[in-house]
């Protein structure tokens, strides 16, 4: 009996961002950028994968409503992560409380985690 490959779009634990120390590492790089859906924030972290955290403001709506945020962007990570360059510990933060289009979220996000990954690049360089 084989054990089966992880499917190529599954969000496995260990790529959350879970514990509060996570999280502010990442603030504490203070690299971010954003359009008019979100603010993504990043850092490296040294492994061959993304990770992924969200935060998401009692400002945007009830719970309810804040957790459909939540799926949705984590739906869009999920889908395009593929085309997002690897090693970063990522949070991302929605600015509006209106549901964006899947497909334009997934442009967006992946348009930011490459300018993001560039910004971070271009840091560790010397000169």
């Amino acid at each position: 009996m084989s054990v089966p490959t992880p499917a190529p779009f599954t969000f496995r634990p260990h790529e959350h961002l879970r514990r509060p120390s996570d999280f502010q590492r990442v603030y504490d790089r203070r690299r971010s950028v954003s359009d008019g859906y979100l603010i993504v924030y990043g850092r490296e972290n040294g492994l061959p994968y993304l990770r992924l955290g969200m935060s998401v403001s009692r400002k945007l709506g009830r719970a309810t409503h804040r957790n459909r945020l939540r799926r949705l962007y984590r739906e869009a990570f999920r889908l395009s992560r593929h085309e997002m360059p690897a090693g970063l510990d990522l949070v991302l933060i929605p600015r509006r409380p209106e549901h964006p289009p899947l497909e334009e979220l997934k442009r967006s996000l992946v348009r930011l985690v490459r300018q993001l990954h560039r910004k971070l690049e271009r840091e560790a360089r010397p000169t």
